[in-house]
């Protein structure tokens, strides 16, 4: 991109995936979007991490002030049907209410009370949406760094997030360095935020990476996606 929308950094990033079925995901995705499989599963991502130093174009994260706060995705993989694969959010939990913004393209947003803590080795994350029962805790203790195999890579590195909005599919950029990815180990995971989006409790043991984080993000300006002629039959 050009020029973004936002700059900012994703620190101390725990994913947690757990592989669904294709049909139990599917029905949670407009028509526009297919469920994106790795080995024949669907697989669905609880993310939260530090939203760090959120700023305009060209304005370094040096500057002091510069807002900081924990945000919590829970989200699955899509392909568009021109083939574009991205990120579907089923959610979003965020501690900073000018995010809530981004709902005006369909991003599904909730302000909540959320935290993010270091104590030794573990990292700890907790949330509770406002107003709701729909809350999560996680422990994690990361390992040693590892080279990711083309699994870690397909779970943690999608470049555009799909939303939508007033009838339309919205198409969001994003651009960063990869991933510095560790192992981790779950100390405690208590969450409702799969279910309160229509899915399952997870059954599945977890699949669970560790990130110290990526500092140079660039989100873009979010835009209709184009139909496609013959889809849909335009």
């Amino acid at each position: 991109m050009r020029v973004p929308a936002l700059q900012a950094g994703w620190l101390r990033q725990t994913f947690v995936h757990w592989p669904y079925p294709p049909d139990e995901v599917q029905v949670l995705l407009p028509e526009e979007l297919i469920v994106d499989e790795y080995e024949g599963a669907a697989w669905v991502g609880l993310t939260p991490f530090v939203m760090a130093d959120v700023r305009p174009p060209g304005v370094p994260a040096l500057v002091p002030g510069l807002p900081t706060f924990a945000e919590t995705n829970l989200r699955t993989y899509v392909r568009h049907r021109n083939g574009r694969d991205g990120l579907w959010f089923l959610s979003i939990e965020v501690a900073w209410p000018l995010m809530l913004a981004a709902r005006a393209v369909g991003a599904p947003y909730n302000p909540g009370t959320l935290s993010v803590s270091v104590n030794g080795d573990a990292v700890s994350y907790t949330g509770s949406r406002w107003g709701g029962e729909v809350s999560y805790r996680l422990v994690v203790r990361p390992g040693e760094p590892i080279s990711p195999t083309e699994r870690d890579v397909w779970l943690t590195s999608r470049w555009r997030a799909y939303t939508r909005r007033l009838g339309m599919l919205w198409e969001t950029p994003v651009e960063h360095e990869p991933w510095p990815l560790s192992r981790a180990a779950v100390d405690v995971l208590d969450e409702t935020l799969t279910t309160a989006a229509g899915l399952p409790a997870p059954t599945a043991e977890p699949l669970v990476h560790f990130s110290q984080g990526v500092r140079h993000v660039r989100l873009g300006v979010s835009r209709p996606c184009v139909p496609t002629p013959g889809l849909y039959g335009e």
